[in-house]
């Protein structure tokens, strides 16, 4: 029997209450925390309209409840922003800018 793959999505919601969901590609841990790069969850006819953004952002864990929230420390984006290509350019096509 052939490997079905089946992507990890998680749905976000923004300050106004909207949902997104994405596909989690990678997570890393660091001696600063654990960041997740996501992308857009597309469906079939989304994928070739999609620009490949990868999102980055920080897990946080509060009384046993998981939130993410974006990188505001330029420095630390760009580490883990790195970190992440580093590992996915092997399997994404990866324009860096």
């Amino acid at each position: 029997m052939q490997d079905e793959y089946s992507p990890d999505l998680i749905s976000l919601s923004d300050e106004e209450g909207n949902e997104y969901n994405f596909e989690v590609l990678d997570a890393i841990e660091t001696d600063d925390g654990r960041y997740v790069a996501l992308t857009p969850a597309a469906d079939a006819e989304d994928i070739m309209a999609d620009d490949g953004s990868l999102i980055i952002m920080k897990a946080i864990e509060e009384d046993g409840e998981n939130y993410f929230e974006e990188i505001e420390d330029d420095d630390e984006y760009e580490t883990v922003a790195d970190m992440f290509v580093s590992r996915l350019q092997d399997f994404f096509e990866i324009d860096e800018q």
